[in-house]
């Protein structure tokens, strides 16, 4: 289970990250609406809802493992396991989800329909049990209960190496 935090802001710089695998990395630097700023590192493991190409100017969501360490600099910096561009046609969470596939937070309940893609990041099917794991779910309307129900677009299981 990966404690997963979140960052939203819009990009205000790409650049290459230096260092080994020089070019593989990317240097993403976020800012919200309060001025706080976040940069993150994209390695080519991390995982790009809809495989969209940022620019500067997006509004972005960066998830990372609030439970890894990291350097202590200002502004902060953490290694994104998950980027989302914002779109206005869909919501995404990204979150554990329990035997009962509630999100960590209890915010979000799956109600899977026999239709809805079970995906591997690399874009293979997901043919085991949804339950207990890392999961990107794309989805659109919900319930207003609380914790709001679902019938997601798709779901990205995570297979998080665990330390």
């Amino acid at each position: 289970m990966t404690n997963f935090s979140s960052f939203q802001g819009t990009v205000t710089t790409i650049r290459d990250f230096p260092g080994n695998g020089e070019g593989c990395y990317k240097f993403i630097t976020l800012e919200n609406n309060a001025g706080a700023v976040v940069n993150f590192i994209a390695s080519p493991s991390t995982y790009f809802v809809d495989h969209s190409m940022l620019a500067v100017g997006d509004v972005v969501t960066g998830y990372y493992n609030g439970d890894a360490p990291v350097i202590l600099i200002y502004p902060p910096q953490y290694a994104a396991l998950v980027m989302v561009k914002e779109n206005s046609n869909q919501n995404v969470k990204v979150s554990y989800f329990n035997e009962q596939l509630v999100s960590n937070d209890g915010q979000l309940q799956l109600n899977i329909s026999p239709y809805t893609p079970l995906l591997l990041i690399n874009g293979q099917a997901f043919t085991s049990n949804l339950a207990n794991k890392d999961l990107i779910v794309v989805y659109g309307p919900a319930t207003k209960s609380i914790p709001s129900q679902t019938v997601p677009y798709k779901v990205i299981v995570l297979c998080l190496q665990q330390n």
